[in-house]
Order: C-alpha cells, then structure tokens, then sequence
C-alpha cells in the first residue's frame, strides 16, 4: 500500500480537498480529485521530501484548541484598535525572538500560526542563529511577546516535533 500511496494522509486530504472546492460528486469532479490524490504523492517522492515525525500526537489537540483561542483573542483586539479609532495610541513595531525550534516543520507550523493570528506577522528567520523577527501591530512590552511565543508555542511544538 505504501507504494501506492507514500503519503496517505496527504492524498486524503487532497482528495477531501479536491471535492470540497469543486463543490460537486459528480464523477469527474472524483476522477480528477482522485488523480490528484495519486500524483501529488508521487511528486513528492521524486522531491524527496522526509516525512513529519510526530512525537507526542497528543499535544496536538490541546495546542489546536489554544492557538483557535489565540486567534479569537486577537481578532477581538484588531477590531477594537480598528473600530474604536484608537490608531493613534498604538505602538507596532518588531521584536527579535530567539528560538530553540529548529525542526523545518515545527518552524513552518509556527510561521502559519503567527502570521494566521490578526496584529502579527513572521517577517523573516535566521536559520545560522535561530532568530525570528516578528511585526506586533500593538507593541506593549518586548519581553511579555518573547515569553508568550517561546512558552505557549515553541515549548509544545517541541514536545510536538523534537
């Protein structure tokens, strides 16, 4: 079966994909969704990409369930600054984080989750010295930013990945 499919959950969620935004079971709207489901596996293989080794798949769940917290959280507070017109009274700017992560999926993981999360913004990453340099729409305190994105975040994708 792994010869078939190198990458079963990948192909699942590209069929699962593929069908949901042709938004139709018609039977070519399958065929295509299920050569998808079977190429795109292949192409990977050629490109030789390792597979994600998941170490604890529990904390997961506890750390999806945080960052959709997170996400609420904070698009609450951009629509306050937005709607309230206090424009004038924020500080944005950006913070240099250092990060222990050095897991290319874990990283990529946290990448999506603070760029996905409203006021902030991965900017760019060091690999040579593991920095992150992250834009804060609302800047208040640098080491409270620091200590959120290092313990809430990085500590659990490396219980996660590493």
């Amino acid at each position: 079966m792994r010869r078939i499919l190198p990458y079963p959950i990948l192909s699942a969620g590209l069929f699962a994909a593929s069908i949901l935004l042709s938004n139709s079971v018609a039977p070519p709207s399958l065929a295509l969704a299920l050569l998808i489901a079977i190429l795109s596996p292949a192409i990977m293989l050629a490109l030789r990409v390792e597979r994600v080794r998941v170490k604890n798949p529990r904390a997961i769940f506890s750390l999806a369930i945080d960052i959709a917290m997170d996400i609420l959280r904070s698009n609450w507070a951009v629509a306050q600054i937005i709607l309230a017109g206090k424009r004038k009274e924020r500080t944005s700017g950006f913070i240099h984080i250092p990060l222990d992560l050095r897991d290319r999926y874990a990283l990529a993981v946290l990448a999506i989750v603070l760029t996905s999360t409203p006021g902030t913004l991965w900017v760019e990453y060091e690999a040579a010295n593991g920095r992150l340099l992250l834009h804060v729409l609302d800047l208040v305190d640098e080491e409270t930013w620091v200590r959120l994105i290092k313990d809430r975040y990085e500590r659990r994708l490396m219980e996660i990945f590493e």
